[in-house]
């Protein structure tokens, strides 16, 4: 019987992952309905992880009123400066600016903007396209595993908080790792591909006009966009100061007013509301921006699918235990290697963070070793499907960043997998040292 609920789940997943969006969260939720008839006890209180979809949610709110303030647009603005300040180094300069874009936000909804200023600079100093766009989008999906504030980063801590490992401990594994990952990443991407001027197809749409040079972009920055972007600053400083003062290992608190997680809520809702008070953002024009659509979609997504997974789990938890904890402890690396798969079909890390994790830790997986391969949740990728991997593909109107015949072989899929393998590979060095 377990095998059958397994492939019910399976089933499940599959019909959200073809369905996209939000569409994940909605099978998730009809495949509880399916193992409930099979038996299977479901209960939303251990099922749900509501602490998860609440941070989600405060965070995104926050997100999304500094959008609407102009906040976002002028870190495209100084995204645009930097990039012009030395385009023959775009290859390195538009990843780090997309990774860090998204460690500070939390979301890498924020590539978006920047792709149309990454595709123009490497097109006017004669540099393939596809080499920094490619690694600037897996940039920006593998510093997801970075961010103090992102959904998956919130997720694993839930995770592995209860083995020990620590939210500063988490993240000093966390950004090292994934930074170098990148930029050995983006070092393989800009010896990819034969040079622009070389090939035929950019030489066919230049001869046909279909190649503009836009120039530099002129924004519109409002005046509430700088002050916007302080609070913001401001607010996710206060996140990472107070979780580390309630550390138990640093014992700065000993009885903190209240809990991290109910923190990060308060303070970033806290700040979405001096953003709408002091820096022009309309309350009614919030749930409009495109990274609260997002946002929300992921909400969705890991209200099904966690619960889903997390339903299967808590009935078959001791065989699970005791059927994969050993597989995994003998060979950990395939702990990554499941959790890259499954965010490439999930489309989303937090999703399979949320879904899998939990997975991981009933099944005894020591906290490195889930520490370790956390940026494997990262591969979205892997399919060319995935909204800014689209986005930059309609961006280069060189066609340098084009999906092959035989659709895996795109230009994001090489740097990604090495930005992943690199990244947990330090990984499984660096977590015994710092857990």
């Amino acid at each position: 019987m377990m095998l059958i609920q397994f492939i019910v789940v399976l089933v499940f997943i599959f019909i959200g992952a073809r369905l996209g969006s939000l569409g994940i969260g909605l099978a998730g939720g009809a495949g509880i309905v399916v193992l409930a008839l099979m038996g299977v006890p479901v209960d939303p209180t251990t099922g749900i992880p509501w602490d998860v979809l609440g941070i989600i949610t405060a965070v995104i709110m926050c997100i999304a009123a500094l959008q609407t303030a102009g906040g976002l647009d002028l870190l495209v603005s100084v995204t645009e400066r930097i990039l012009r300040s030395n385009p023959k180094r775009i290859n390195y300069y538009a990843p780090i600016v997309t990774y860090f874009m998204t460690v500070f936000c939390g979301t890498g909804h924020v590539a978006f903007s920047s792709l149309p200023v990454i595709a123009e600079v490497a097109k006017e100093t004669g540099i393939r396209p596809s080499r920094p766009l490619s690694i600037s989008v897996v940039a920006s999906q593998v510093a997801i595993a970075a961010s103090p504030i992102s959904a998956a980063m919130i997720a694993m801590l839930a995770a592995v908080e209860p083995l020990g490992v620590e939210f500063h401990q988490l993240l000093i594994v966390a950004i090292p790792v994934t930074f170098i990952g990148c930029m050995v990443g983006a070092f393989v991407a800009s010896k990819l591909g034969c040079e622009l001027e070389d090939d035929p197809i950019y030489q066919e749409r230049l001869a046909a006009g279909l190649v503009k040079m836009r120039g530099e972009t002129q924004y519109n920055i409002k005046k509430g966009a700088k002050p916007a972007l302080w609070i913001f600053a401001v607010s996710l400083i206060l996140v990472i100061g107070y979780s580390l003062a309630i550390a138990p290992s640093l014992g700065l608190v000993e009885e903190p007013p209240m809990p991290r997680n109910a923190a990060i809520m308060v303070f970033m809702m806290a700040a979405g509301l001096l953003i709408v008070l002091f820096c022009g953002a309309k309350p009614a024009e919030i749930s409009n921006e495109s990274t609260f659509r997002g946002g929300m979609s992921a909400v969705a997504c890991i209200l099904g699918v966690a619960w889903l997974g997390n339903t299967f789990v808590n009935a078959h938890i001791d065989t699970i235990k005791a059927f994969g904890g050993g597989i995994i402890e003998g060979q950990p690396w395939l702990l990554a290697v499941v959790l890259f798969f499954a965010s490439a079909l999930l489309y989303s890390q937090a999703a399979t963070t949320a879904t899998l994790m939990p997975v991981a830790v009933s099944m005894g997986v020591a906290s490195t070793t889930m520490v370790a391969a956390f940026p494997a949740v990262t591969g979205l990728y892997l399919l060319p499907t995935y909204p800014t991997t689209v986005a930059a593909i309609e961006m280069d109107d060189t066609g340098t960043t084009r999906i092959g015949k035989y659709v895996f072989n795109h230009p994001f899929i090489i740097p990604g997998l090495v930005s992943v393998v690199v990244a947990v590979g330090l990984g499984f060095i660096l977590a015994p040292i710092v857990l």
